[in-house]
C-alpha cells in the first residue's frame, strides 16, 4: 500500500476520478521518474495505488524522490534495453495490476544514422514489448491493464526523428496486436498519443520562439499541454470505467491532429 492517503492530495490528473479508485492495486510506471511518466505515477499514488517508478539514471531517480507528489512511491534504476534486467525487475514483484510504458527517448538528427535509429527503436518500441511480455503472467492473475505511449509522430513523419516516428507507429500497432493477444488473459492493452506537452523532452522547441509559435498556432487550444492532462487519459484507460476498451490509441493533443 502507498504510505500517502488519496485524501491527502488530489493532483489535476486525478480530479474527477473516485478517491481510492486504485486502492490495493500495484502499478509499474516504466520511465516514471520524470515528465509524463512522473505525472502518471503521481496520479496513481493519489488514487491509492502502490507505485514502482523506474528511471535510467541515478540523478533522475534522486530528483524524483524529492517531488512531493511522488512521496510513497518506490523507485528502481532500470534500462528497458536489457531484457534480463526487465525480467528480473518484473519477476520480483509479488503482484501487478497496471503497467504504463513511458520509457522513451528522441535524438533528433542522430536518428538519421542507422545506429541512432536502431537505439531509439530499441528503447521506445522493443523496450515496451519487453516490459509487456515480462508482465503478462502477473497481469493475467489480476485482470490487469497496460497503457503504452504513442505520439503525434505516430501519425506524422519527422525529418529529424525518423527513429522516434517509426518507433511510435510501432507502439500503436503493438498496442493493437497485444490487445488481441492478451484479451484471452483478461488484460486490457491501450495507448495514449500525446501532442505537444510541456516536458523536458521538447524543451528546446519551447525555447525557440518560431517553433513555439508554430506549435501553438497549429494546436486548436493554442497552448502546450500539461503532463497531468496526459496522465488523466492513462488513468482512465487503466480504470474500470474503460472496461470495454482495448486496442485504442487515445489522442490527447489539444486539437493538433485535427487542424
Amino acid at each position: 500500500m502507498s504510505t500517502s492517503s488519496s485524501a491527502d492530495r488530489v493532483p489535476k490528473a486525478a480530479e474527477g476520478l473516485r478517491p481510492g479508485l486504485f486502492e490495493a492495486r500495484e502499478a509499474l510506471v516504466a520511465g516514471g521518474t520524470s515528465g509524463i511518466g512522473a505525472a502518471i505515477a503521481e496520479a496513481f499514488l493519489a488514487l491509492g495505488a502502490s507505485v514502482l517508478a523506474t528511471g535510467v539514471a541515478d540523478a533522475e531517480i534522486e530528483a524524483a524522490k524529492q517531488v512531493t507528489g511522488l512521496k510513497g512511491a518506490r523507485f528502481a534504476k532500470h534500462d528497458v534495453r536489457d531484457g534480463d534486467a526487465v525480467q528480473a525487475l518484473v519477476g520480483a514483484l509479488p503482484r501487478l495490476d497496471h503497467v504504463v510504458n513511458c520509457a522513451g527517448v528522441i535524438r533528433r538528427g542522430q536518428e538519421l544514422a542507422p545506429e541512432g535509429f536502431a537505439d531509439v527503436v530499441d528503447i521506445n518500441l522493443n523496450g515496451s514489448m519487453r516490459v509487456c511480455a515480462a508482465a503478462r503472467s502477473l497481469l493475467a492473475d489480476r485482470g490487469g491493464t497496460i497503457v503504452n505511449m504513442a505520439s503525434m509522430l505516430t501519425f506524422f513523419g519527422s525529418a529529424a526523428a525518423p527513429g522516434y516516428s517509426a518507433s511510435k507507429v510501432g507502439v500503436a500497432q503493438l498496442t493493437k496486436s497485444l490487445a488481441i493477444a492478451y484479451a484471452q488473459d483478461g488484460i486490457r492493452v491501450n495507448a495514449v498519443a500525446p501532442g505537444w506537452i510541456a516536458t523536458p523532452l521538447p524543451q528546446a522547441l519551447r525555447e525557440d520562439p518560431g517553433r513555439d509559435a508554430q506549435i501553438r498556432e497549429r494546436t486548436a487550444l493554442r497552448r502546450w499541454g500539461e503532463p497531468a492532462e496526459v496522465a488523466s487519459g492513462a488513468l482512465f484507460l487503466s480504470s474500470p470505467i474503460a472496461g470495454f476498451i482495448i486496442g485504442a490509441v487515445l489522442v490527447i493533443d489539444g486539437g493538433y491532429l485535427i487542424t
